[in-house]
């Protein structure tokens, strides 16, 4: 099994996107989330035509200084569960550290433990420069550069009623030293089940790089609660092999009332 957070993350990375006239896309304030916010997902594969719970990711937020400026620290942490353990155990851990003032990302950190492979990534963003500096140099960024993880939170900060359905999207990420220019395609909204409950959702389908994990192409669909916290309620995706569906499964100290569920399960 791949990186748990690394598949949650990829199921952003097709929504931080460029804002619409009058609005600043470098300067976005947040509406969508507090500190003390923590949102826990469980991944599962579909063996045989039946989906087994694989592990899970558990995403949260504080309030922290950095550089003297105040930052939302999200951290993101993915693990499998004991029995694929003895399979191919995952231990992973990303955060991000975000200006408060405008979302943008100023620190990331990737430290990735699956079965021998082991990663570490400290990306440290210069918003003056346009630069990243990393443990392998430093690179060129546009001007508002998001990381994999900070994606997510800038995300839900964006109004998705500006958008009709087919609207494709772009947007840039930096990571393994790359600037990826990617978009999404926002198909529309829709009742969606999950396992946690029935949701109105917006629903997305993400360009994704082919690579180890996920076949390249618009094959993810994701949907994200159609209310002020726009949190991600589920995803759904082939896979090299076979398919995996992601759900939320448990929350806290959310900012707004999660008045998207219609019914719980």
């Amino acid at each position: 099994m791949k990186s748990i957070i690394g598949m949650l993350c990829v199921l952003w990375m097709g929504i931080s996107l460029p804002l619409k006239a009058g609005e600043d896309f470098c300067g976005l304030q947040n509406h969508a989330f507090l500190p003390g916010e923590s949102i826990t997902y469980r991944v599962y594969y579909k063996v045989v035509g039946v989906y087994l719970a694989a592990g899970e990711a558990v995403f949260s937020v504080d309030l922290e200084n950095l550089n003297n400026k105040p930052v939302y620290h999200v951290t993101g942490e993915g693990k499998t569960y004991s029995f694929y353990d003895n399979f191919f155990r995952v231990r992973d851990k990303y955060e991000t550290f975000i200006d408060t003032s405008n979302l943008q990302p100023m620190k990331f950190i990737r430290n990735v433990n699956e079965g021998s492979f082991k990663k570490y990534e400290n990306v440290s963003f210069n918003k003056t420069a346009n630069t990243a500096i990393t443990n392998s140099g430093v690179f060129k960024t546009p001007e508002c550069i998001q990381d994999v993880l900070s994606t997510m939170y800038y995300a839900r900060n964006i109004n998705y009623d500006k958008y009709k359905p087919g609207d494709k999207i772009p947007f840039s990420m930096f990571l393994d030293n790359q600037v990826y220019s990617i978009y999404i395609r926002y198909i529309g909204k829709e009742v969606v089940k999950t396992r946690y409950g029935n949701f109105h959702a917006i629903k997305i389908k993400p360009l994704l790089i082919k690579g180890t994990i996920f076949e390249g192409g618009e094959k993810m669909s994701v949907w994200i609660g159609d209310d002020p916290n726009h949190i991600a309620l589920r995803v759904e995706s082939p896979i090299s092999v076979g398919s995996i569906i992601v759900d939320m499964m448990d929350f806290h100290t959310l900012r707004w009332p999660l008045t998207s569920m219609t019914a719980r399960r």
